[in-house]
């Protein structure tokens, strides 16, 4: 399990890059870039848990 963590946060961060890609190209669709920074702010404080976990 502890292998597919940082693949999970890799892909958590490349989702939300996408989708606040989206939310900027598109008007209509702009509460994506909401729900993309939200993403990429779990995706970075689950990347530091997980590293002040394995330090301790």
């Amino acid at each position: 399990m502890a292998e597919v963590m940082p693949v999970l946060f890799i892909v958590l961060i490349i989702a939300a890059i996408v989708i606040f890609g989206f939310g900027i190209f598109v008007a209509a669709l702009k509460f994506l870039i909401v729900i993309g920074i939200i993403l990429f702010v779990l995706a970075v404080i689950g990347w530091i848990v997980r590293n002040v976990r394995s330090r301790v």
